[in-house]
């Protein structure tokens, strides 16, 4: 039983198809991270400008 996972994952190992699919996971990974700082700078900004807008448009009343 034992002999046959350490068999099993040696041939993982040897492959190239799992190798391929962990960078590919971790370059999805990476991506939505940058995606959602991005997210949230620009959430964060649009936020700022609509209190501005607000505060502006309250004041003209």
């Amino acid at each position: 039983m034992m002999d046959k996972l350490v068999q099993s994952v040696k041939n993982f190992m040897r492959e190239e198809e799992g190798v391929t699919a962990i960078e590919y996971a971790l370059i999805a990974a990476l991506i939505a991270v940058a995606i959602i700082a991005t997210v949230r700078t620009v959430g964060t900004d649009l936020n700022t400008v609509f209190t501005a807008i607000s505060t502006a448009l309250t004041g003209a009343l």
